[in-house]
Order: C-alpha cells, then structure tokens, then sequence
C-alpha cells in the first residue's frame, strides 16, 4: 500500500519535578503542566525516535523518489484540561539519548536512562542547552525559578517545528507532518535523535490553577494496538483505462465483488498485491458466442481501499483519495499492502469504496486476513 508504517525504537517522558527519574519502560508518554506541591508548575515533555536505516529503507526501497508525505502519529489514551486551544510543538531533538529501563516512581526511582536532567543517564551527559553542531543551532527552554535544567534540547529553525492545535472537543491524538524533519534525516542535514513533543512555550511552567492542560498518550511498551507509528504516504496509483484497456469499466453499482490473492495470512515480512474482481450482478443482454462472466471488468477510476482492525472496528488505513486509490494493470484491479506497517496477532478487514454513476459505495464484503509472528 502507499502507507507504510514504522514503530520506535525508543521514548520516554521527561518530568521537570524529578529531574533524574527514568521512564523509558512506561506505557504512557506525557506532555503536560501541573500544578505540584505549593503551587509551583510542573512539565512534562516526552521524547521519541525511529532507526535511521528503517527510514532509510523506506525511502530507497519503497518510496523510490516518489513524492511523500510523512506523520507522527500518537494515539491519546487520556486528556485532561484542555478547555481552550491547546498546541502541542514536534520538534528534531539535538543531542544522543538513551531510552533506560525505568518506570515512573519506581522505588528507588530508575536514573540508568534519560530523564529531564540527563540525556543518557543520571551523571552522564546533561542536556546541553544553547549551542550548535552539524544540524545548526539549537536549544532548550525550562524555567530557572521552577525547574533545574534540562528538559531535552532542539533545533531551532522554524523548518523543523511541526505544530497541532487542539479544542475542547476535538480529537485528542496527534497526526502531526513531520516530513521536513524526517528528509533532513534521510539527506543526513540532521542526525537522527528522534522527536522532543512539548506543550508551546506559552503554555508551560504557568503557575495558573486553569492552565493545566495534561496529555497521555500510548508509548511503545504499551500492551495495547495502539503504539505510536511514523506513517509514510506516497501515490503509488498506477492506470491502463485510458481508452485502451482490454475491459470494461462497471456502470452500475450491482455488482459481485470477489478478492484474490488473498491466502488469509501473512508474516509481517510481507508484501501482498490484492486483486479486485468485479462484475455485473445483471449485465446487460447480449447476443454473443462467450460467457458475459468472463469478460474483465473494471472499478471506476474513483475507487478506494481501506483497512479495519477487526476487533475495534477501527480504520488502521482510511480511505484517502491520494494514497489508497485502487491501481489497474491488465489483468484487473490491485493495490498493495505492507504488512510489516500492521500489528501482527490481529485480524484486519478490506473494505472497498467506488463511486459509480454520481453514487459513492462502500463494499463491505467481509474479507479477512491475519498477521501472524514469524
């Protein structure tokens, strides 16, 4: 498919109260501002990172040139006081850090990773705050009065800052472009540290009882489907109607709908090019030597595929008219699925949309198919 999917290699939440402490192994990333005791605001800013070659694969093996988009995606598993418009900033970290093996308030706490103070743990390389290297200049911001310093550092250019905003009832999971910050990585402009995510500068270290806005989202430890995900989108839409094609293009929305190529499981190592096949559920009459049902019958160009988890009924790849649009070659109609983009141990359903004769329709045919370990 043209969405491909990598999971992190890495994160952890920083806490500007306990400076050393370690939470490389939680299962919830957070960003917030707190007040703590005495009234004094507490931060929390979480960082991530994805392999290099994973992303380097992605570019050369798949992607290959093509245009691309590219997301952080992090799904929200708690949101507390966010009642006016909240921004969340993704920026490229600047300095090396170490994930550890702690979990919040561990007793004694966990200090052999990163933590609000330390990059890689606790003694060892504190987070440099102004400065510059290869990438260009960076920095780091925390407040002198409520927090010692640290925080995790990053590049200062207005090129790689990525930005969402959100409303008391809007969705609270991040789907963020980060596509400027994930090239410069590819091209080497930028070393791969991975993302700092934080509250805007505006709203941290505020010492106000209604600025507390806190968000917690799936880390990559979690034990649920949701760890979060650097997405890849690309067009890889390909099309013999043009005029010339041995078939026909369907122009009723009756139609029998089968999908092939489909043995129902893969390893995540997979790649699968599925088959559509359609025709007519009453074709027209005609006086000729051949079966109709063998003729080779084409969806309209304006067809889509998507992907549901199974169990949640939830779209893991959404219908987009860009990046899911179903391609045709001579044989019939096709697309492409990575699976290693896909939570294995799960079930996952195809649906299909088409618009036929000015009606959009979704096929919901039940086909199915697992990714299993190897």
């Amino acid at each position: 498919m043209a969405v491909y999917k990598l999971f992190p290699t890495q994160d952890a939440t920083l806490y500007s109260a306990y400076p050393t402490m370690n939470t490389g192994l939680d299962a919830i990333l957070e960003v917030s501002n707190q007040l703590g005791e005495n009234g004094t605001p507490d931060v929390a800013r979480y960082l991530i990172q994805f392999d290099t070659n994973e992303i380097q694969d992605v570019f050369d093996n798949k992607i290959a040139g093509r245009s691309s988009s590219i997301y952080l995606k992090n799904f929200i598993a708690e949101a507390q006081g966010i009642n006016q418009n909240t921004k969340l900033e993704v920026r490229a970290i600047a300095q090396e850090w170490n994930n550890g093996t702690g979990y919040t308030f561990d007793s004694p706490i966990g200090e052999d990773g990163v933590s609000w103070t330390y990059s890689l743990y606790s003694g060892s390389s504190t987070w440099s705050i102004n400065g510059s290297n290869s990438g260009g200049t960076y920095t780091g911001s925390y407040s002198s009065s409520y927090a010692s310093q640290g925080g995790g550092n990053w590049y200062t250019s207005s090129t790689y800052l990525a930005t969402e905003s959100f409303a008391l009832r809007n969705v609270k999971d991040i789907e963020v472009n980060t596509t400027n910050i994930v090239n410069a990585w590819y091209s080497s402009s930028l070393p791969n540290y991975g993302f700092i995510v934080k509250l805007t500068g505006s709203l941290e270290f505020i010492a106000n009882q209604f600025v507390q806005p806190i968000f917690k989202f799936y880390s990559v430890d979690t034990n649920t489907i949701y760890p979060p995900t650097l997405e890849f989108r690309w067009r890889d839409y390909s099309t013999v109607l043009t005029g010339s094609a041995t078939g026909s293009i369907v122009s009723t929305s009756n139609i029998k709908m089968s999908l092939a190529e489909n043995p129902g499981v893969f390893f995540p190592e997979s790649i699968n090019r599925f088959y559509v096949n359609v025709s007519p559920l009453y074709p027209a009459r005609a006086y000729q030597t051949s079966s109709l049902y063998t003729n080779l019958n084409y969806l309209p160009t304006a067809s889509y595929y998507a992907i549901k988890d199974l169990d949640t009924n939830e779209y893991v790849v959404n219908f987009d008219d860009n990046y899911t649009q179903i391609s045709s070659d001579s044989t019939g109609n096709y697309f492409d699925v990575y699976m290693s983009g896909l939570e294995p141990e799960r079930y996952y359903k195809i649906l299909i949309k088409s618009t036929i004769q000015g009606s959009t329709i979704i096929y919901d045919d039940s086909y199915y198919f697992k990714v299993i370990n190897g």
